[in-house]
Protein backbone atom coordinates (compact mmCIF):
# COMPACT_ATOMS: atom_id res chain seq x y z
CA UNK A 1 0.00 0.00 0.00
CA UNK A 2 1.47 3.36 -0.74
CA UNK A 3 -0.56 6.45 0.59
CA UNK A 4 -0.58 9.41 -1.38
CA UNK A 5 -0.51 13.04 -1.01
CA UNK A 6 -1.41 15.83 -3.05
CA UNK A 7 1.38 18.52 -3.45
CA UNK A 8 4.93 18.40 -3.93
CA UNK A 9 7.89 20.73 -3.36
CA UNK A 10 11.56 21.23 -5.04
CA UNK A 11 14.10 18.22 -4.30
CA UNK A 12 16.12 17.71 -2.81
CA UNK A 13 15.83 21.22 -0.86
CA UNK A 14 12.30 21.70 0.06
CA UNK A 15 10.78 24.97 1.60
CA UNK A 16 12.64 25.21 4.62
CA UNK A 17 10.58 28.02 6.17
CA UNK A 18 8.08 25.63 6.74
CA UNK A 19 10.62 22.93 7.52
CA UNK A 20 11.83 24.70 10.49
CA UNK A 21 8.32 24.24 12.42
CA UNK A 22 9.69 20.45 12.94
CA UNK A 23 9.86 19.84 16.32
CA UNK A 24 8.68 23.13 17.32
CA UNK A 25 5.08 21.89 18.12
CA UNK A 26 6.01 19.15 19.76
CA UNK A 27 3.65 17.13 21.57
CA UNK A 28 0.87 19.77 21.54
CA UNK A 29 -0.21 19.15 17.79
CA UNK A 30 -3.36 18.51 17.99
CA UNK A 31 -3.99 15.48 16.09
CA UNK A 32 -6.01 15.42 13.10
CA UNK A 33 -6.95 13.10 10.76
CA UNK A 34 -3.96 14.15 8.40
CA UNK A 35 -1.75 13.25 10.32
CA UNK A 36 1.38 11.05 9.52
CA UNK A 37 0.70 7.92 10.86
CA UNK A 38 2.25 4.36 10.01
CA UNK A 39 0.58 1.83 7.44
CA UNK A 40 1.14 -1.21 10.23
CA UNK A 41 4.01 -2.23 12.23
CA UNK A 42 4.99 0.21 14.55
CA UNK A 43 5.69 0.77 18.30
CA UNK A 44 5.81 -3.06 19.16
CA UNK A 45 1.99 -3.58 17.66
CA UNK A 46 3.48 -7.02 16.94
CA UNK A 47 3.02 -6.32 13.23
CA UNK A 48 3.91 -8.92 9.60
CA UNK A 49 6.89 -10.76 10.51
CA UNK A 50 6.89 -11.09 6.65
CA UNK A 51 5.98 -6.84 6.14
CA UNK A 52 8.67 -4.32 6.80
CA UNK A 53 6.95 -0.86 6.90
CA UNK A 54 8.45 2.69 5.65
CA UNK A 55 7.54 5.97 6.55
CA UNK A 56 8.44 7.75 2.98
CA UNK A 57 9.14 11.87 2.84
CA UNK A 58 9.78 11.59 -0.69
CA UNK A 59 6.36 12.78 -2.18
CA UNK A 60 7.73 14.31 -5.36
CA UNK A 61 6.86 11.72 -8.26
CA UNK A 62 10.46 11.19 -9.67
CA UNK A 63 12.22 10.74 -6.18
CA UNK A 64 8.82 8.40 -5.07
CA UNK A 65 9.32 6.33 -8.09
CA UNK A 66 13.23 6.80 -7.28
CA UNK A 67 12.84 5.43 -3.79
CA UNK A 68 10.28 2.71 -4.67
CA UNK A 69 12.46 0.93 -7.40
CA UNK A 70 15.16 0.64 -4.87
CA UNK A 71 12.94 -0.80 -2.22
CA UNK A 72 11.77 -2.98 -4.78
CA UNK A 73 15.47 -4.53 -4.98
CA UNK A 74 15.12 -5.27 -1.64
CA UNK A 75 12.32 -7.48 -1.92
CA UNK A 76 14.17 -9.66 -4.38
CA UNK A 77 16.52 -10.80 -2.17
CA UNK A 78 15.19 -10.73 1.01
CA UNK A 79 13.89 -14.35 1.55
CA UNK A 80 10.26 -13.14 1.47
CA UNK A 81 9.71 -10.13 2.92
CA UNK A 82 7.67 -6.59 1.53
CA UNK A 83 7.75 -3.43 1.94
CA UNK A 84 4.83 -1.49 2.50
CA UNK A 85 5.45 2.41 1.57
CA UNK A 86 3.86 4.88 3.60
CA UNK A 87 4.49 8.27 1.68
CA UNK A 88 3.48 11.87 2.88
CA UNK A 89 3.84 14.84 1.34
CA UNK A 90 7.53 16.15 2.71
CA UNK A 91 6.59 19.33 4.41
CA UNK A 92 3.75 17.49 6.59
CA UNK A 93 6.23 14.64 6.95
CA UNK A 94 8.27 17.54 8.50
CA UNK A 95 5.89 19.06 10.82
CA UNK A 96 3.93 15.85 11.90
CA UNK A 97 7.12 13.92 12.62
CA UNK A 98 6.60 14.46 17.18
CA UNK A 99 3.53 13.18 16.57
CA UNK A 100 3.88 10.18 14.36
CA UNK A 101 7.52 8.95 16.74
CA UNK A 102 5.11 9.23 19.74
CA UNK A 103 2.31 7.08 18.23
CA UNK A 104 3.01 4.24 16.04
CA UNK A 105 5.59 5.15 13.50
CA UNK A 106 6.73 2.77 9.88
CA UNK A 107 9.63 0.26 11.12
CA UNK A 108 12.05 2.17 8.93
CA UNK A 109 11.51 6.24 8.52
CA UNK A 110 13.24 9.00 6.37
CA UNK A 111 14.62 12.07 8.39
CA UNK A 112 18.20 13.64 8.40
CA UNK A 113 21.34 12.86 10.45
CA UNK A 114 23.55 15.46 12.68
CA UNK A 115 21.43 17.54 15.79
CA UNK A 116 18.24 16.91 13.76
CA UNK A 117 18.64 12.97 14.20
CA UNK A 118 20.21 13.81 17.30
CA UNK A 119 17.04 15.92 18.68
CA UNK A 120 14.93 12.88 18.83
CA UNK A 121 17.74 10.22 20.24
CA UNK A 122 18.24 12.10 22.84
CA UNK A 123 14.50 11.70 24.45
CA UNK A 124 14.71 7.88 23.23
CA UNK A 125 11.76 7.76 20.12
CA UNK A 126 14.15 6.17 17.90
CA UNK A 127 15.93 2.64 17.30
CA UNK A 128 19.73 2.21 18.73
CA UNK A 129 21.30 0.79 15.23
CA UNK A 130 24.57 0.63 17.14
CA UNK A 131 24.93 -3.24 16.67
CA UNK A 132 23.73 -2.82 13.09
CA UNK A 133 26.77 -0.36 12.29
CA UNK A 134 28.88 -3.16 13.44
CA UNK A 135 27.79 -4.82 10.46
CA UNK A 136 27.93 -1.65 8.05
CA UNK A 137 30.72 0.60 9.63
CA UNK A 138 32.88 0.11 6.05
CA UNK A 139 30.49 1.18 4.04
CA UNK A 140 31.10 4.89 5.27
CA UNK A 141 33.27 7.84 6.30
CA UNK A 142 34.27 8.17 9.72
CA UNK A 143 32.34 11.84 9.14
CA UNK A 144 29.85 9.92 7.89
CA UNK A 145 29.37 8.24 11.32
CA UNK A 146 29.96 11.14 13.39
CA UNK A 147 26.77 12.79 12.01
CA UNK A 148 25.01 9.41 12.41
CA UNK A 149 26.14 8.97 16.04
CA UNK A 150 23.89 10.74 19.29
CA UNK A 151 24.85 12.47 21.86
CA UNK A 152 24.92 9.06 24.35
CA UNK A 153 27.46 7.81 21.41
CA UNK A 154 25.34 5.27 19.75
CA UNK A 155 24.09 5.50 16.05
CA UNK A 156 20.52 6.06 15.37
CA UNK A 157 20.58 6.52 11.56
CA UNK A 158 22.06 4.84 8.36
CA UNK A 159 22.78 7.82 5.59
CA UNK A 160 21.31 6.92 2.36
CA UNK A 161 22.54 10.22 0.04
CA UNK A 162 24.17 14.14 0.52
CA UNK A 163 24.59 16.76 -1.57
CA UNK A 164 27.61 19.24 -0.81
CA UNK A 165 27.83 23.04 -0.53
CA UNK A 166 30.72 25.16 -2.60
CA UNK A 167 31.41 27.81 -4.58
CA UNK A 168 29.83 26.97 -8.02
CA UNK A 169 30.97 28.42 -11.40
CA UNK A 170 31.02 27.97 -15.01
CA UNK A 171 34.09 26.25 -16.31
CA UNK A 172 34.42 27.88 -20.01
CA UNK A 173 33.77 31.64 -18.10
CA UNK A 174 36.19 31.05 -16.22
CA UNK A 175 38.62 29.45 -19.05
CA UNK A 176 37.85 32.52 -21.02
CA UNK A 177 38.94 35.42 -18.30
CA UNK A 178 42.15 33.02 -16.90
CA UNK A 179 40.48 32.62 -13.45
CA UNK A 180 42.06 29.99 -11.30
CA UNK A 181 40.58 28.68 -7.75
CA UNK A 182 41.39 30.76 -5.11
CA UNK A 183 43.10 28.66 -2.36
CA UNK A 184 42.61 31.47 0.59
CA UNK A 185 40.67 33.70 1.74
CA UNK A 186 42.82 36.77 0.48
CA UNK A 187 42.98 34.82 -2.99
CA UNK A 188 38.98 34.96 -3.69
CA UNK A 189 38.98 38.36 -2.51
CA UNK A 190 41.51 39.16 -5.13
CA UNK A 191 39.34 36.97 -7.51
CA UNK A 192 36.34 39.10 -6.29
CA UNK A 193 38.10 41.90 -7.48
CA UNK A 194 39.20 41.01 -10.49
CA UNK A 195 35.56 40.06 -11.85
CA UNK A 196 34.55 43.24 -10.81
CA UNK A 197 36.60 45.13 -12.88
CA UNK A 198 35.88 42.25 -15.82
CA UNK A 199 32.48 43.34 -15.31
CA UNK A 200 30.73 40.53 -13.55
CA UNK A 201 29.14 40.20 -10.49
CA UNK A 202 31.42 38.29 -8.36
CA UNK A 203 29.28 36.03 -6.15
CA UNK A 204 25.60 35.60 -6.80
CA UNK A 205 23.41 36.13 -3.74
CA UNK A 206 19.93 36.06 -2.54
CA UNK A 207 18.33 35.89 0.68
CA UNK A 208 14.45 36.79 0.32
CA UNK A 209 13.97 33.29 1.37
CA UNK A 210 16.04 33.62 4.24
CA UNK A 211 18.21 30.84 4.60
CA UNK A 212 20.65 30.62 1.93
CA UNK A 213 22.95 33.34 3.66
CA UNK A 214 22.66 30.51 6.31
CA UNK A 215 25.25 28.48 4.31
CA UNK A 216 27.90 31.89 4.02
CA UNK A 217 27.76 32.13 7.96
CA UNK A 218 28.30 28.34 8.17
CA UNK A 219 31.32 28.36 5.88
CA UNK A 220 33.08 31.44 7.58
CA UNK A 221 32.67 30.48 10.43
CA UNK A 222 33.91 26.62 10.52
CA UNK A 223 36.80 27.92 8.21
CA UNK A 224 37.79 30.47 10.54
CA UNK A 225 36.99 29.23 14.26
CA UNK A 226 36.59 24.93 13.12
CA UNK A 227 33.92 22.60 13.17
CA UNK A 228 33.70 21.53 17.22
CA UNK A 229 33.02 25.77 17.75
CA UNK A 230 30.74 26.06 14.98
CA UNK A 231 28.93 22.97 15.91
CA UNK A 232 28.87 23.91 19.45
CA UNK A 233 27.70 27.42 18.88
CA UNK A 234 25.04 26.42 16.83
CA UNK A 235 23.92 23.83 19.52
CA UNK A 236 23.68 26.68 21.96
CA UNK A 237 27.51 25.78 24.05
CA UNK A 238 29.44 28.78 23.00
CA UNK A 239 28.28 31.96 23.14
CA UNK A 240 27.37 34.10 19.88
CA UNK A 241 28.90 37.04 21.61
CA UNK A 242 32.18 35.55 21.45
CA UNK A 243 34.89 37.57 19.94
CA UNK A 244 35.26 34.81 17.58
CA UNK A 245 31.78 35.26 16.16
CA UNK A 246 32.10 38.85 15.52
CA UNK A 247 35.76 37.45 13.86
CA UNK A 248 33.21 35.50 10.75
CA UNK A 249 30.73 39.00 10.46
CA UNK A 250 33.75 40.84 9.87
CA UNK A 251 35.24 38.24 7.42
CA UNK A 252 31.36 38.67 5.44
CA UNK A 253 31.45 42.16 5.72
CA UNK A 254 34.99 42.14 3.59
CA UNK A 255 33.37 40.21 1.13
CA UNK A 256 29.93 41.86 1.15
CA UNK A 257 30.66 44.44 -1.18
CA UNK A 258 31.20 41.37 -3.81
CA UNK A 259 28.24 40.05 -3.56
CA UNK A 260 25.14 40.63 -5.55
CA UNK A 261 23.53 43.93 -4.10
CA UNK A 262 19.43 43.28 -3.17
CA UNK A 263 19.53 40.26 -1.89
CA UNK A 264 16.73 40.55 0.23
CA UNK A 265 14.34 40.70 -2.99
CA UNK A 266 15.68 37.95 -4.46
CA UNK A 267 15.08 33.98 -4.58
CA UNK A 268 17.77 31.36 -4.78
CA UNK A 269 16.73 30.50 -8.30
CA UNK A 270 17.22 33.96 -9.57
CA UNK A 271 20.54 34.33 -8.42
CA UNK A 272 21.58 30.22 -10.08
CA UNK A 273 20.29 32.02 -13.31
CA UNK A 274 22.64 35.04 -12.70
CA UNK A 275 25.55 32.45 -12.86
CA UNK A 276 23.67 30.22 -15.73
CA UNK A 277 23.57 33.32 -18.04
CA UNK A 278 27.28 34.36 -17.04
CA UNK A 279 26.49 37.67 -15.23
CA UNK A 280 28.01 36.10 -12.18
CA UNK A 281 31.33 34.58 -12.10
CA UNK A 282 30.32 32.75 -8.45
CA UNK A 283 27.83 31.09 -6.15
CA UNK A 284 28.14 29.87 -2.40
CA UNK A 285 25.09 27.08 -2.66
CA UNK A 286 24.27 23.58 -2.52
CA UNK A 287 24.34 21.39 -5.78
CA UNK A 288 21.02 21.83 -6.65
CA UNK A 289 21.42 24.89 -7.95
CA UNK A 290 22.05 22.58 -11.18
CA UNK A 291 18.20 22.59 -11.36
CA UNK A 292 18.82 26.10 -13.05
CA UNK A 293 20.87 24.51 -15.76
CA UNK A 294 19.39 23.45 -18.79
CA UNK A 295 20.96 19.69 -19.25
CA UNK A 296 23.46 20.72 -22.18
CA UNK A 297 25.25 23.46 -19.95
CA UNK A 298 25.13 21.20 -16.81
CA UNK A 299 28.72 20.06 -17.64
CA UNK A 300 29.89 23.88 -17.17
CA UNK A 301 28.95 23.39 -13.92
CA UNK A 302 31.84 22.92 -11.64
CA UNK A 303 32.38 23.87 -8.12
CA UNK A 304 35.46 24.38 -4.99
CA UNK A 305 35.40 23.88 -0.75
CA UNK A 306 35.07 27.48 0.05
CA UNK A 307 38.81 28.64 0.61
CA UNK A 308 40.56 28.34 3.91
CA UNK A 309 40.20 31.02 6.31
CA UNK A 310 42.58 29.63 9.17
CA UNK A 311 45.17 27.30 8.74
CA UNK A 312 44.73 25.62 12.15
CA UNK A 313 41.56 24.56 10.25
CA UNK A 314 42.29 24.28 6.86
CA UNK A 315 39.48 23.22 4.63
CA UNK A 316 39.10 20.17 6.90
CA UNK A 317 35.33 20.31 7.13
CA UNK A 318 32.38 20.15 4.35
CA UNK A 319 28.52 21.24 3.98
CA UNK A 320 26.94 18.18 3.32
CA UNK A 321 23.41 17.43 4.40
CA UNK A 322 22.71 14.23 4.98
CA UNK A 323 19.53 12.59 3.95
CA UNK A 324 18.71 8.82 5.12
CA UNK A 325 16.90 6.56 7.77
CA UNK A 326 16.35 5.51 11.30
CA UNK A 327 14.59 2.88 12.90
CA UNK A 328 11.37 3.32 15.33
CA UNK A 329 12.16 2.91 18.83
CA UNK A 330 9.89 -0.27 19.05
CA UNK A 331 9.26 -1.75 15.30
CA UNK A 332 6.58 -4.02 14.40
CA UNK A 333 9.01 -5.95 12.54
CA UNK A 334 12.28 -5.62 14.34
CA UNK A 335 14.37 -7.97 12.49
CA UNK A 336 12.94 -6.94 8.94
CA UNK A 337 13.88 -2.95 10.04
CA UNK A 338 17.49 -3.82 10.31
CA UNK A 339 17.40 -6.34 7.38
CA UNK A 340 15.73 -3.29 5.37
CA UNK A 341 18.21 -0.47 6.38
CA UNK A 342 21.39 -2.59 6.46
CA UNK A 343 20.05 -2.98 2.05
CA UNK A 344 19.51 0.82 2.34
CA UNK A 345 23.81 0.99 3.63
CA UNK A 346 24.61 -0.83 0.81
CA UNK A 347 25.39 0.88 -2.96
CA UNK A 348 22.99 -1.45 -5.02
CA UNK A 349 19.83 0.77 -3.83
CA UNK A 350 21.68 4.03 -3.50
CA UNK A 351 22.83 4.12 -7.27
CA UNK A 352 19.42 2.87 -7.91
CA UNK A 353 18.08 5.93 -6.48
CA UNK A 354 20.54 7.98 -7.99
CA UNK A 355 19.33 6.85 -11.78
CA UNK A 356 16.64 9.74 -10.92
CA UNK A 357 18.24 12.15 -9.31
CA UNK A 358 21.45 13.54 -10.35
CA UNK A 359 21.41 16.14 -7.83
CA UNK A 360 22.87 13.99 -5.10
CA UNK A 361 25.55 11.31 -4.24
CA UNK A 362 25.69 8.37 -2.69
CA UNK A 363 26.77 7.87 0.76
CA UNK A 364 28.22 4.27 0.40
CA UNK A 365 31.83 5.03 0.03
CA UNK A 366 32.35 2.06 -1.60
CA UNK A 367 29.53 2.84 -4.83
CA UNK A 368 30.56 2.83 -8.54
CA UNK A 369 30.93 6.17 -9.35
CA UNK A 370 31.46 5.44 -13.35
CA UNK A 371 27.81 6.62 -14.07
CA UNK A 372 28.04 10.01 -12.06
CA UNK A 373 28.50 13.13 -14.33
CA UNK A 374 31.27 15.49 -13.87
CA UNK A 375 29.52 17.21 -11.15
CA UNK A 376 28.34 14.12 -8.84
CA UNK A 377 32.30 13.17 -9.58
CA UNK A 378 33.31 16.39 -7.88
CA UNK A 379 31.30 16.26 -5.37
CA UNK A 380 32.04 12.70 -4.40
CA UNK A 381 35.65 13.29 -4.45
CA UNK A 382 35.15 16.56 -1.80
CA UNK A 383 32.86 14.92 0.36
CA UNK A 384 34.87 11.81 0.54
CA UNK A 385 37.81 14.36 1.55
CA UNK A 386 36.21 15.59 4.52
CA UNK A 387 37.59 15.42 7.78
CA UNK A 388 34.14 17.01 9.44
CA UNK A 389 30.86 17.07 7.40
CA UNK A 390 28.24 19.68 9.30
CA UNK A 391 24.49 19.45 8.15
CA UNK A 392 23.62 23.49 7.32
CA UNK A 393 22.41 25.73 9.97
CA UNK A 394 18.74 25.21 9.81
CA UNK A 395 19.65 21.22 10.84
CA UNK A 396 22.58 21.38 12.53
CA UNK A 397 20.55 23.91 15.34
CA UNK A 398 17.23 23.99 17.28
CA UNK A 399 14.47 25.00 14.95
CA UNK A 400 13.05 27.81 16.96
CA UNK A 401 16.12 29.59 16.92
CA UNK A 402 17.35 28.74 13.43
CA UNK A 403 13.52 30.09 11.99
CA UNK A 404 13.90 33.35 14.32
CA UNK A 405 17.05 34.28 15.83
CA UNK A 406 19.55 33.00 12.89
CA UNK A 407 16.81 34.02 10.26
CA UNK A 408 16.17 37.25 11.06
CA UNK A 409 19.52 38.32 12.43
CA UNK A 410 20.95 37.40 9.06
CA UNK A 411 18.89 39.50 7.12
CA UNK A 412 19.39 42.96 9.82
CA UNK A 413 22.99 42.70 8.87
CA UNK A 414 22.81 42.35 5.38
CA UNK A 415 20.18 45.33 5.54
CA UNK A 416 22.95 47.00 7.97
CA UNK A 417 26.70 45.31 8.23
CA UNK A 418 27.53 47.97 10.74
CA UNK A 419 24.82 46.57 12.82
CA UNK A 420 26.81 43.50 13.79
CA UNK A 421 26.83 44.64 17.91
CA UNK A 422 22.98 44.63 18.01
CA UNK A 423 22.42 41.51 15.93
CA UNK A 424 24.71 39.26 17.94
CA UNK A 425 23.17 40.34 21.22
CA UNK A 426 20.09 39.35 19.84
CA UNK A 427 21.35 36.37 18.61
CA UNK A 428 22.88 35.53 22.08
CA UNK A 429 19.71 36.53 24.03
CA UNK A 430 17.69 34.29 22.24
CA UNK A 431 19.81 31.14 22.37
CA UNK A 432 20.04 32.05 25.85
CA UNK A 433 16.16 31.18 25.93
CA UNK A 434 15.72 28.49 23.99
CA UNK A 435 19.12 26.54 25.21
CA UNK A 436 18.36 26.14 28.54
Amino acid sequence: MVLQTPGSTPLPHFGRRTMLRVMLAGAGVAATSGLLSACGGGSGSGGDSKVVTFGNNLSDQVPKDAITAALKGFEGQSGGLSVTINTKQHEQYQEQINNYLQGKPDDVLAWFAGYRMRFFADQGLTGDVSDLWGKIGGNYSDALKQASTATDGKQYFVPFTQYPWGMFYRKSVWQERGYAVPKTLDELVALATKMKADGLIPIAFAQKQGWPGMGTFDQLNFRTNGYQFHVDLLAGKEDWQDKRVKDVFDTWKRLLPFHQENALGREWQEAAQSLQQKKSGMYLLGSFLGQQFPDAEKEDLDFFPFPEINPEHGTDTVEAPIDGYMMAKKPGNPEGALKLLEYLSTAEPQLTYLKSDSSVVATNQKADTSSYNSLQKKAAEVIKGAKHITQFLDRDTDPGFASEAATNGLIEFIKDPNSVDSVLKGMADQAKNIFK
